[in-house]
C-alpha cells in the first residue's frame, strides 16, 4: 500500500522515487492477485495480460522470421505489460471508495504542484500569461495539457461532493476552485488544441449523460448544485479566455491553410506544421499497417516507420520519433491482435463501470469522471501518443485502476461477471 500511495504522490513530483515505487507496487500486486485473488485471477485483466504477452511474442516471432535485422535481440515485454500496472493499483485499493478519492486526491496534487514554482519557473507562468505558448514541467506543451485536462475532469466531476456540505468545506471550496483555475490557466498557456477539444467534447458528453440522468431520477437539489457550478465555471472560463483570445485567436487559426489542403486531397503538399507532421506521420503508419496488419511489426515499429519510410524527411526521426497517435503505433507494432487486446479492455471495463454503478457499488461522481475521462482520453491519444510515454502509463493506470477495484468489488459481492447477463437486472 505505501508503494501505491507513494506512486500516486511522487510519479511526477520525484520520479527517482515515484517509478521504482508504481513498479514494486505493480508486481506485487500481480503477485496478490494471482496468489489470494479468488475469484479475480481469472477475471478479464488478468487473462487479457497474459494475452499482451503472448501478442507481443507473437509479433516478435513474425518479426525475426521477416525481418530480423530490424528486430530486437529479446523480446520486449513491457512495452504493453506496463499498461496493465492499474492491476496492481485495483488490488491494493482493495474495492474501498474513500481509499480510491484519497489516492486519486493525491495524484491531482501531484500533477498540480508539479506545474507550480518551484517545480516550474514562475517566468515559464508569465511567458505563457503574456501569450505565448509555453512547455510547463512534463515533457512538453502536449504532455502537460493531458495531465491538467485530466485533473479538471476530475474536479468538474467530483465537485458536488468538494463543495456540498461536510467538514472542512471553506477549505474544499477554496481548494476546488484554485484547482479549476490552475488547470484551466495551464490548459490555455500550453495552447494545445488536442485538449481544447477533448475537454469540450468530454464536457459536453459528460453534461448530457448528467442531464439525462437527473431528468429520468429527479434530484432537484443536486441539479441545482450542479447549474451552480456549471455556471462558476462558464463564468471562469468566459473570463480566462477574455484573457487569452488573442493568443487563442492566433493557435486556432494558425492552419487554416493547411486543412484547406488536407481537405482537398493535396496530401503531398502539406506543409511540416502541427497538423501537417502528424497528417504525415499517419500516412506513413497506413503504409506499414497494410504491409502487416494481423501482428504488426514488433515494438520498434514507429522508429522505423520514421527511419525507413523513404518520403518522410530525416527531421521526423530526429525531432519526435514517433507517430503522434497511440492507436496507430499500437496497430503498427502489434497488428488487430494488439488493438483487440485494448478493445476487450475497454469494453469490460466501460460495461463493467456501467453495471458496478447501477449496483450502487460505484459512486455516481466516479461514473461520471469515468465516461468523461475516456471520451477525453480517445480524443487526446488521436493526436499524441501518450499510452507510449510515462505520463500517459501514469493517468491510464491510476485511473483505470480506480475502476478496476470497484469492479472486482461488485463481482465479488454479487458473484456476477462482465460479460455474464445479470439474473438480478444488474
Amino acid at each position: 500500500m505505501a508503494a501505491l500511495v507513494a506512486y500516486a504522490a511522487l510519479r511526477l513530483l520525484w520520479p527517482a522515487v515515484g517509478e521504482p515505487a508504481g513498479t514494486l507496487m505493480a508486481i506485487l500486486g500481480l503477485v496478490a492477485v494471482l496468489s489470494w485473488g479468488k475469484g479475480l485471477r481469472g477475471s478479464a485483466p488478468v487473462w487479457l495480460l497474459l494475452m499482451a504477452v503472448l501478442v507481443q511474442l507473437i509479433s516478435w516471432t513474425g518479426g525475426y522470421l521477416h525481418h530480423p535485422e530490424w528486430i530486437s535481440d529479446i523480446p520486449q515485454l513491457d512495452r504493453l505489460g506496463k499498461q496493465f500496472m492499474f492491476i496492481g493499483v485495483a488490488w491494493w485499493l482493495g474495492g474501498n471508495t474513500r481509499l480510491t478519492r484519497w489516492v486519486w486526491g493525491l495524484a491531482a496534487l501531484g500533477v498540480v504542484a508539479v506545474m507550480l514554482p518551484p517545480f516550474t519557473d514562475w517566468a515559464v507562468w508569465q511567458r505563457g500569461l503574456s501569450g505565448q505558448r509555453v512547455g510547463l514541467s512534463i515533457r512538453n506543451a502536449q504532455h502537460d495539457a493531458m495531465l491538467l485536462g485530466t485533473v479538471l475532469i476530475g474536479l468538474v466531476a467530483m465537485s458536488p461532493r468538494l463543495l456540498g456540505a461536510g467538514p472542512l468545506r471553506p477549505l474544499r471550496w477554496v481548494g476546488c476552485w484554485l484547482g479549476l483555475a490552475v488547470c484551466l490557466a495551464g490548459v490555455l498557456v500550453t495552447q494545445t488544441r488536442a485538449a481544447w477539444l477533448g475537454l469540450l467534447v468530454a464536457l459536453c458528453v459528460a453534461g448530457l449523460c448528467w442531464g439525462v440522468y437527473e431528468r429520468v431520477v429527479g434530484h432537484p437539489r443536486a441539479a441545482r448544485r450542479m447549474f451552480s457550478l456549471l455556471g462558476g465555471l462558464v463564468l471562469l472560463v468566459v473570463l480566462v479566455g477574455g484573457y487569452f483570445h488573442e493568443a487563442l485567436e492566433r493557435r486556432l487559426g494558425q492552419e487554416h491553410q493547411v486543412i484547406a489542403q488536407i481537405m482537398a486531397g493535396e496530401m503531398a503538399k502539406v506543409p511540416d506544421t502541427s497538423i501537417g507532421i502528424r497528417i504525415h506521420s499517419w500516412r506513413a503508419a497506413g503504409e506499414w499497417i497494410a504491409e502487416r496488419p494481423v501482428v504488426g511489426w514488433g515494438g520498434q515499429a514507429r522508429r522505423l516507420v520514421m527511419q525507413h519510410t523513404e518520403w518522410l524527411p530525416p527531421v521526423y526521426e530526429e525531432r519526435f520519433g514517433h507517430l503522434h497517435n497511440s492507436f496507430l503505433e499500437l496497430w503498427v507494432a502489434y497488428g488487430i491482435l494488439g488493438v483487440g487486446v485494448f478493445v476487450a479492455l475497454t469494453a469490460w471495463v466501460g460495461i463493467g463501470t456501467w453495471k458496478a454503478w447501477r449496483a450502487r457499488v460505484i459512486p455516481g461522481n466516479m461514473a461520471l469522471f469515468a465516461v468523461a475521462f475516456f471520451v477525453f482520453w480517445l480524443v487526446v491519444n488521436q493526436f499524441e501518443s501518450f499510452m507510449a510515454f510515462g505520463s500517459g502509463v501514469y493517468v491510464f493506470n491510476m485511473v483505470v485502476g480506480g475502476l478496476v477495484t470497484h469492479i472486482w468489488r461488485w463481482q465479488v459481492e454479487t458473484g456476477q461477471r462482465v460479460f455474464a447477463v445479470s439474473r438480478h437486472g444488474n
